[in-house]
């Protein structure tokens, strides 16, 4: 049966197949036909359906909204759970950011910069380079779901390092619900190989996390440039722009890419200028290529400066607490207190290390006397062998036995160039942090085996397997003292190690110390899918009471945050890297710590001339950079004269060194050797200075964007309105919450009704089944619980749905939810309704010549004090007259007139009711363009209320007269 084509808006209410349904904004009305996209009156977005009106046996017809019955009035908690429901199901909020009903976190004030300056761009091309922690993902993640939101983006690639795609992968699910598939050198074929037949990638995966590694080839590459989205977030952005073969073919990649004048881009970096001009210039060519011209013009005021402005946000974490503080905003970063721990070798562990430094000089020397095989090797050998001994007796038992065997360890290359570059003695380049953490070559070649003495290594094996464990370890001694502290002291510290061997050492003695704390260790020996699951699981069991302790390398110290579980961080072993330091303190303290404070300990030997090397020329140099310009520059590289140094350091002797064994050490010869690397590293900070004075961002504050995301949460339903709605609901639902251990709840789901089982089935929160291996118990994190939490879409859903189908009160079963209702209070003191509203606009707007329509909604509540001479209120304080308190009850006769009275007093004011809806249309118009005030398109808004409004609830206050 065909119908005449009906012009439906989105917003528009239609009748069709029996039920009421909602016209969405993607509906497509053309001259060959028309397509409805409806969603179901009260139905969630996965019920979402198209059709074609001229194809339906009965005529798609406008609907109208039923209004509350007052024969089905219910308490009072069943109203206000019908307000929370209402709530927190709006997904196409009314405010200007059209994301927050679909994210799973509430950004602070300085992340929702970012998104202002995007909302303000036509072709959104940014570089974010806030500060390591402060949440650069977060910045991204909302950019992308607005734009997403917006309908202006319908594909997303997020470009990053492999150790980073699984993290991207679970923030844009967990955070953005954002279902990403990775698309890496491992999982790529699958991939492809699971593509329905003539079906593109980004056809079928609208969002993708590719490795950066995988796309270097050229085959990869020009595949990828030839499907390429129209959104692209590019991940630890400078290694794409710096020097290298590789990285040169990143940067070719992101040129081509950014040709699109139209593409967005979004480029994310802690350390955007690090010394290396090329490479930042590199990066800001990228958002235009006019800005190549600022190599060479400084001043603040010039107009090519202050278009950069619009395209370029940098915040340390000096600059967030300074705005927090003005804000009020109350959650600041935890407070980051450093100290260090010494140990000094003393007894027959320094007799132990003496013997080992005089053995690795006896050899090198001998082995330059002979001039048989490569004198740069063995001294390569030689600090491998002493940075292992350094590390713990476990690491020099490995190394030592190595020697003795005469093998390579694994290295894969004999090659001098290989050896001396090779990153198990190195901790690897500022933009390269995951590198290999087993131990070092012990042994180079069969003419140096023949050199060694086999029973004088043989005993100083036996020595160190003899002084493992607390009493003949000075450093694992001190360390067992210090987390007795931290752990009393109510702290999770995580204990970073340079080798495998040193870490499974460590952690199988702090669990002999500490038998009723939770200790495991993290290696680079498992794949980064069992090191994250390691990690959670340590979240399980009684680890909240009793404390857990995590031993782990380098392999951590990028792509698995642990804020949530830990909250101090010690380095067992010194890193030759400053940078990897403000690596492994940056996964702890970050976005997301809850706790008011981080404790970082640097753990290093007082009399060991290589700690006091690494520390005194390296780690101090750093420090003190970091703390003049407030971000950490990093060292440059020079391998082989770092090499040069630390071997002459390595082999300084302790006798004689005084009460201060590391002031006594005389490294004048070992830093003359890296003076340039100095010099190289303070012309950085020069420039990384004047960089941070010309490119500061100056021109949008937190305070101006903090107003439009609180008023959304308040609309949408703040975290408190999550909680208090969830435990009502399934107590209510016939399934109360069981309180478990901090703030996680137990919910049975086997008591609640059938059809809302099933669904949370289908959402993968439960099995159904009718054996006993079917999982019924949903563990809730309230710390976690989040409006879009699927529970809470589940449950939302469910109660709306009954509550419009008119499952009212009976005297055996009250309401679940009610329409309307009338409840006696000492909240009032007059007669008092208040008016549940849902409305719908039509939002028209143009960006980038392009039309676009959405259908925005929110719910308002209107209130009538009085009924002879009424008070009409409408304020944002209006709706919590609702969770006023009950002090009376009224009998369901009285119930039913009371309410009866309301609704014949709207009916004869139906003025009001469109009034406000004008009204709302007004104010989301002009927060729209308070947004927007700096893009081009301004002006080109407007919004139309869809009348008539929809009353969903009525609920009469009655002053109680005692």
């Amino acid at each position: 049966m065909t119908t005449d084509t009906l012009d439906y808006l989105p917003g528009n209410l239609v009748r069709a197949r029996g039920r009421e349904w909602v016209v969405q904004s993607d509906t497509h009305q053309g001259d060959v036909g028309s397509l409805l996209r409806l969603r179901p009156l009260g139905g969630a977005d996965e019920d979402i359906i198209t059709l074609i009106p001229d194809l339906e046996f009965e005529p798609v017809t406008p609907a109208t909204f039923a209004w509350p019955n007052p024969e089905q009035a219910g308490n009072h908690a069943a109203a206000l759970l019908l307000r929370d429901a209402l709530r927190l199901k709006l997904r196409a909020g009314g405010g200007p950011f059209r994301s927050f009903g679909n994210i799973a976190v509430e950004p602070r004030a300085y992340q929702l910069v970012p998104l202002l300056m995007a909302l303000r761009l036509t072709t959104v091309r940014l570089l974010i380079a806030d500060d390591v922690g402060i949440g650069k993902t977060i910045e991204a993640g909302l950019i992308a779901r607005e734009l997403m939101d917006r309908g202006e983006i319908t594909r997303l690639a997020v470009l990053c390092p492999p150790h980073l795609v699984e993290q991207w992968q679970g923030e844009l699910q967990n955070r953005f619900n954002l279902q990403a598939v990775a698309l890496t050198s491992a999982s790529a074929s699958r991939v492809e190989r699971d593509l329905p037949h003539g079906v593109g990638l980004f056809d079928q995966h609208p969002v993708v996390v590719v490795s950066l590694d995988y796309i270097k080839s050229e085959r990869h590459r020009e595949h990828f440039l030839s499907i390429a989205p129209e959104c692209i977030i590019v991940d630890e952005a400078h290694t794409c722009a710096s020097s290298g073969a590789g990285k040169q073919l990143r940067f070719e990649l992101l040129q081509r890419l950014a040709k699109d004048a139209e593409r967005h881009l979004l480029l994310l970096t802690a350390t955007p200028h690090s010394g290396d001009e090329a490479a930042f210039y590199n990066l800001l060519s990228l958002l235009d290529p006019a800005f190549l011209g600022l190599q060479s013009r400084t001043s603040a005021d010039d107009p090519l400066r202050q278009q950069l402005a619009r395209h370029f946000v940098q915040r340390r974490r000096k600059d967030i607490v300074e705005w927090q503080a003005e804000t009020d905003d109350g959650r600041g970063f935890a407070r980051r207190m450093k100290t260090e721990l010494t140990y000094k070798l003393t007894g027959d562990w320094g007799a132990f290390f003496d013997a080992v430094q005089a053995y690795c000089r006896e050899m090198a020397e001998s082995v330059e006397q002979s001039q048989q095989g490569s004198a740069r090797l063995i001294w390569y050998a030689t600090l491998a062998l002493l940075r292992c001994v350094a590390s713990s007796p476990a690491a020099a038992v490995k190394a030592l036995t190595t020697r003795l065997e005469g093998k390579t360890a694994d290295l894969g290359s004999t090659d001098e160039d290989d050896l001396l570059g090779d990153d198990r003695l190195h901790d690897g380049q500022a933009d390269d942090l995951h590198g290999n953490d087993l131990e070092p070559a012990g042994q180079l070649d069969e003419t140096h085996a023949a050199l060694q003495d086999r029973t004088r290594l043989s005993a100083l094996i036996t020595e160190a397997q003899r002084l493992s464990g607390k009493a003949g370890d000075p450093k694992l001694a001190a360390l067992i003292a210090h987390m007795e502290g931290l752990v009393k002291d109510g702290f999770a510290p995580v204990v970073f190690c340079r080798y495998v061997a040193t870490a499974h050492y460590v952690a199988a003695e702090l669990k002999k110390h500490f038998p009723q704390v939770l200790v495991d260790v993290v290696t680079g020996e498992l794949s980064p899918e069992e090191r994250r699951a390691k990690v959670e699981g340590m979240e399980e069991g009684d680890a909240a009471t009793q404390g857990r302790i995590l031993v782990a390398t380098d392999c951590l110290s990028e792509g698995i945050n642990l804020q949530h579980l830990f909250t101090a961080v010690v380095h067992y072993d010194l890193a030759w890297n400053p940078t990897r330091h403000e690596q492994r303190e940056g996964r702890v303290d970050r976005f997301g710590q809850q706790a008011p404070e981080v404790r970082c300990t640097m753990l290093y030997g007082q009399d060991n001339p290589v700690d006091g090397f690494v520390l005194n020329v390296i780690l101090r140099k750093g420090e003190a950079i970091q703390k003049e310009l407030g971000v950490l520059v990093p060292m440059p590289e020079d391998k082989q004269r770092i090499n040069q140094a630390l071997i002459k350091a390595a082999l300084m002797k302790r006798e004689g060194r005084g009460s201060s064994p590391q002031l006594g050490f005389d490294f004048a010869e070992a830093e003359e050797l890296i003076a340039p690397l100095q010099t190289q590293w303070t012309d950085a900070l020069e420039k990384a200075k004047a960089n941070r004075t010309v490119f500061a961002q100056r021109r949008i504050r937190p305070d101006e964007v903090l107003p439009e995301w609180q008023k959304q949460q308040a609309a949408l339903g703040s975290h408190a309105d999550v909680q208090r709605f969830v435990q009502s609901a399934c107590a209510r639902l016939g399934a109360p919450l069981e309180a478990a251990r901090r703030s996680t709840h137990r919910l049975h789901t086997q008591h609640l009704p059938e059809a809302l089982r099933q669904r949370l089935a289908d959402e993968g929160l439960v099995s159904e089944g009718a054996t006993r291996a079917a999982h019924t118990t949903l563990v809730l994190d309230f710390a976690e619980l989040h409006r879009s939490h699927p529970l809470v879409s589940v449950l939302a859903d469910h109660l709306l749905e009954n509550a419009l189908q008119g499952d009212g009160a009976t005297a055996q079963a009250p309401a679940i939810t009610a329409r309307c209702a009338a409840t006696i209070t000492d909240a009032v003191d007059v007669v008092t309704t208040v008016v549940l509203l849902r409305l719908r606009h039509q939002l028209s707007y143009v960006r980038r010549r392009q039309p676009y329509q959405m259908m925005a909604e929110e719910t308002v509540a209107l209130a009538v004090k009085g009924r002879s001479n009424p008070e009409w209120l409408s304020d944002e304080g209006t709706a919590r007259l609702l969770e006023c308190t009950p002090t009376g009850n009224l009998p369901r006769e009285a119930m039913a007139r009371e309410v009866a009275q309301a609704l014949q007093f709207l009916a004869q004011h139906p003025e009001r009711l469109q009034a406000l809806a004008q009204e709302r249309a007004q104010t989301l118009l002009a927060d729209h363009r308070r947004v927007r005030e700096a893009a081009r398109d301004v002006g080109q808004y407007s919004v139309a209320p869809c009348l008539p409004v929809d009353v969903m609830g009525v609920y009469v206050l009655l002053p109680d007269a005692l």
